[in-house]
Parts: C-alpha cells; structure tokens; sequence
C-alpha cells in the first residue's frame, strides 16, 4: 500500500477549498482517507496566514514512515520549511550541442555529482 500526501477538494463551485490529506494512493481524490494533516485556501491573500495551515508534527511523522507527497503538496511542504528543494537537471546548452545530464543545485547553482 503506497501512502500519499495530497489535496483533497471541498467547498462549492468556483470557490475551492482543499484538505492536506493522507490517503492511499488507490482511493479517489475526494474518497476515503486516512489522517487530515492540514488544508489551504486558494482564495486567501498569497500573504494571508489563513491561506495554509499543517499539522507539521504529523506531516514529519507521515514522510518519515514513507509517504509521498504530490507535487503541490511538495511545494506547500518546501514553502513552510519542512522539505529541501528539487535537485534540478541540465539537459543541454543553448548553442544546440548535447552534454551529459548534471545535477544543478536549485538554491546556490552549482554543479553536484
């Protein structure tokens, strides 16, 4: 059973409100769940202290025994501090020529390998 981290969608039509949840990955988006560890608010000011609000002690608990949190669940969680960035890929360069994919370090820019 693989758990996952992500939105589910209440409220009415044209005014969206999610829950943070924590649900199978089989289950539907608004179907059975296991914990609700937050919600966010779309339509609060990006400044508003209302707009997103966690359980961060749950949501350490849910990713340290595996869960996986979805993309946007990714960015709330990177957002609040509890997650490191992606580590971004270089494809190519510009002038058209193919090198070999490195790591670049989203924060500073530099090369890892």
């Amino acid at each position: 059973m693989t758990v996952k981290i992500r939105l589910a969608r209440f409220g009415c039509k044209h005014r969206p409100f999610y829950r943070v949840v924590v649900a199978d990955e089989k289950s539907r988006r608004d179907g059975k769940q296991i914990e609700v560890i937050g919600f966010y608010d779309p339509l609060q000011g990006k400044e508003d202290a209302n707009r997103v609000s966690l359980k961060f002690d749950r949501v350490k608990y849910w990713l340290s025994v595996g869960a996986q949190p979805t993309d946007s669940v990714e960015n709330m969680l990177f957002r609040a501090g509890l997650i490191p960035p992606k580590s971004m890929v270089v494809k190519g360069s510009k002038n058209g020529q193919q090198s070999t994919s490195q790591h670049v370090s989203p924060i500073t820019g530099e090369i890892l390998n």
